[in-house]
């Protein structure tokens, strides 16, 4: 009986512990279920943050800087050669879409279900139309674009008024006035000065009107045409970096306002000037009532919106008391109306010089 006693009491403490050790665990469970809860919230929290915090360190889609070794405005224009290297899009093809493709040394490129093209000596448009027509075999309405990955050597662009604008190997320490001769020169309506634009990994440009841009990490130049041409070796003939921009403008013309018989702009052609005569004698000279003393020229400031303020006395230069005066591009010719007394005035002169003839023509006459 006492061994039944015993038994009785190891089962209740076994029961005992049985209901201690489920209730722990459920409490443990509980605590674990909480646990993971607040911890899950936390980490909602800490990643919520973060991602604020991330898209207050993030660049704008709109002022991220494009590679500038992909010249999109200049690109269909650009010669292929070997070991350049493409990027193809077709949409329609998979194994060729937005693949790059490295032109090899006999200038060819392979590509799936067409083979091989030759692609050195064609531009970038003539690429795209050439294997769009080979793509019709096998695509409907094929849509090819090339971007250009990687150049061959490393380019120079000529953007502007150049008679072949485009991009250029640089091959050697070719100066400004060697490429100006292997882009052709310049078209007459092109200005007198040239831009030429340099990154900072290729250093900066090495004269003393250079200004330099750290926060685009750039440096910029203007360089006058005619020290070029009339200098011998002349400073700003300097040798051309890898990927500089050189950038040549359209010459703006000067323009004729006010009493001037023909308003509007007078072209400068290839001339660095034109005399104010010239130009007064292109606009169909002055009106009656132009007033000739007080004719301004409004000349720009450079590097603000402003505009200088000159005078000028052309009853002077006519009457040669004064040298002629140079208009400069874009320089604004404003020929006020003469006022009222001014135009009387040459008629009462002329009345005082002419009134003792008139008198002494009436005495003759008998009327006095």
């Amino acid at each position: 009986m006492q061994r039944s006693l015993v038994l009785a009491d190891l089962n209740r403490s076994a029961g005992e512990s049985r209901r201690s050790a489920e209730e722990f665990s459920l409490a443990a469970s509980r605590k674990g279920v909480i646990g993971l809860f607040n911890s899950m919230r936390y980490c909602v929290l800490f990643l919520g943050f973060g991602f604020v915090l991330g898209s207050f360190g993030q660049v704008p889609q709109s002022q991220q800087t494009l590679n500038p070794r992909v010249a999109e405005s200049v690109r269909p224009d650009y010669e292929l050669g070997p070991n350049d290297q493409i990027l193809i899009g077709v949409p329609q093809s998979q194994e060729i879409d937005q693949r790059p493709f490295r032109v090899d040394s006999e200038g060819n490129i392979d590509l799936p279900l067409i083979g091989k093209v030759h692609a050195a000596g064609l531009t970038v448009r003539g690429l795209e139309n050439v294997l769009t027509t080979r793509l019709r075999d096998y695509i409907r309405e094929p849509q090819v674009t090339i971007t250009i990955v990687q150049f061959r050597s490393e380019p120079v662009f000529f953007l502007g008024a150049f008679r072949t604008p485009g991009i250029y190997p640089l091959q050697g320490g070719r100066t400004l006035t060697e490429m100006l001769a292997v882009v052709g020169g310049l078209l007459p309506t092109a200005g007198r000065r040239i831009t030429i634009t340099r990154r900072a990994e290729y250093g900066t440009i090495d004269l003393p009107s250079a200004v330099k841009d750290p926060a685009r990490r750039i440096s910029t130049v203007e360089v006058s045409l005619d020290s070029l041409t009339r200098n011998v070796n002349p400073a700003e003939d300097i040798v051309l970096k890898a990927y500089d921009l050189v950038v040549a403008e359209t010459a703006k013309p000067v323009f004729m306002t006010g009493e001037v018989a023909r308003p509007g702009p007078i072209q400068l052609n290839e001339e660095p000037s034109i005399s104010m005569l010239e130009a007064l004698s292109q606009a169909g000279g002055f009106k009656d009532d132009a007033s000739r003393g007080k004719v301004r020229v409004l000349r720009p400031i450079v590097g603000t919106t402003r505009r200088a303020d000159i005078e000028i006395n052309l009853s002077h230069i006519y009457e040669g008391k004064q040298n002629d005066f140079p208009l400069l591009p874009n320089d604004v010719v404003y020929v006020p109306k003469a006022t009222a007394r001014a135009i009387l005035a040459p008629v009462g002169t002329g009345l005082l010089t002419s009134l003792p003839y008139l008198m002494i023509s009436l005495a003759i006459g008998g009327v006095f």
